[in-house]
């Protein structure tokens, strides 16, 4: 009994295999005979060649717009939501982090004054700064960039930057008392850095060090923004990937629009030859789109070639700006601005974003689907009226 049941599953087997090797084998013959010529001694009958066509071209048509269109339309809404809400984001998270920073050296300097603070008040900078990284933040959650939970984050770091607005102006209410003073601006910078400047210790461009914590001694604002910015980046890194399924897509895409207008072709010349139409006008239409299709590939590499650069300048965000840059900035607001401020990252990533497509296809991706579907509706309209013509005028014992 184990001999048969053994036997039967390996020719259960070995019939799947069969199976499977002659649908291989007729789809590639299918394939070879609508790409290539077939010879004069092996000319088909119009209805069955009528009959192939009316299948082969509008399946075609359908498979090249679904997957044309899919990996269009994504690369598209790629370029879209780092133009519109992770580069924003991004840039918003930098100049809150610079901000922040430029506006705690400035309440440790107007504090060193003592009491005539009291009268001054901190720096135009300090509240200027604080103003801004305030206002960075609120566009960051607004850029809908963020997750739930990282929107929960940033909502905690909102928090602590009004914490610690509170005791700056501790310190500054208690400055006549140096203890006082000391103890409101070193907790202060504790809610700003996990690790804040100890005396004599600084950054190379001299504000104080303020290296972000990990792990648990994360808790800081500037080690939440850090974690922010991270996060951020690796999602836009995986935007601007194309990713297996897009190059999966664009390949199916490739293969069935080159089919589609062989097969196109061949079925101009054989109705010329064999129904002496001169050109069939429909089909000639439906072929129309076909001329689009370069241009779409073009800005589709224009876009994707724009996204790789804006994940350079999302590194660039976070590697070369620092809070001496936007500090000099200030101190020259009609000067020549430095390539490295993050205002001059940002607009060459728009810049980048913008000259990186055709801007006469903008709205074209939600389009190729549709017309696709459209050209092979009147490919199998058109085919099926040859076809129904030719058998209603053809007579039994006729050749055909």
């Amino acid at each position: 009994m184990t001999g048969r049941r053994h036997t039967a599953r390996q020719n259960a087997r070995q019939t799947v295999r069969q199976t499977a090797r002659l649908i291989a084998s007729g789809v590639l013959r299918g394939l070879l005979r609508h790409a290539w010529p077939v010879p004069l001694t092996e000319q088909p009958r119009n209805r069955a060649y009528l009959r192939e066509r009316l299948v082969a071209l509008p399946l075609l048509t359908v498979v090249a717009a679904a997957t044309f269109g899919w990996a269009y339309a994504g690369i598209r809404d790629d370029s879209a939501a780092l133009r519109d809400s992770f580069t924003p984001a991004l840039v918003g998270l930098a100049e809150a982090e610079t901000s922040l920073r430029i506006a705690d050296r400035e309440a440790e300097d107007s504090l060193a004054a003592g009491e005539a603070v009291q009268l001054s008040g901190l720096s135009k900078r300090y509240s200027t700064r604080t103003t801004r990284a305030v206002q960075r933040l609120n566009q960051v959650a607004r850029s809908g960039a963020l997750t739930t939970v990282e929107r929960q984050e940033l909502d905690v770091v909102s928090g602590l930057v009004v914490d610690y607005g509170t005791w700056i102006a501790f310190a500054q209410n208690n400055v006549a008392d140096p203890a006082l003073r000391a103890a409101g601006l070193s907790y202060a910078r504790s809610m700003l850095c996990s690790a804040p400047a100890t005396a004599g210790r600084a950054d190379p461009d001299g504000y104080p060090s303020c290296r972000p914590g990990t792990g648990s001694d994360a808790t800081a604002v500037v080690d939440r923004i850090a974690t922010l910015e991270d996060h951020l980046r690796a999602r836009l890194a995986d935007r601007a990937a194309l990713g297996g399924p897009v190059i999966a897509a664009a390949v199916l895409a490739a293969l069935a629009l080159g089919l589609l207008a062989c097969g196109l072709w061949r079925t101009q010349l054989f109705l010329h030859h064999r129904l002496h139409l001169y050109v069939s006008v429909p089909l000639l239409v439906a072929a129309v789109p076909l001329l689009a299709v370069p241009f779409l590939a073009t800005d589709a590499v224009l876009a994707h070639r724009a996204q790789q650069r804006v994940v350079s300048i999302a590194g660039d965000l976070a590697d070369r700006t620092s809070p001496a840059i936007e500090s000099a900035a200030d101190d020259r607001p009609f000067g020549r601005p430095d390539p490295l401020l993050i205002a001059s990252l940002d607009a060459r990533a728009h810049h980048d974003l913008a000259a990186g497509r055709l801007s006469s296809l903008d709205g074209a991706a939600p389009m190729v689907t549709p017309v696709g579907l459209a050209c092979a509706a009147l490919t199998g309209v058109t085919l099926y009226a040859y076809r129904r013509e030719y058998v209603l005028i053809s007579r039994p014992g006729a050749a055909t």
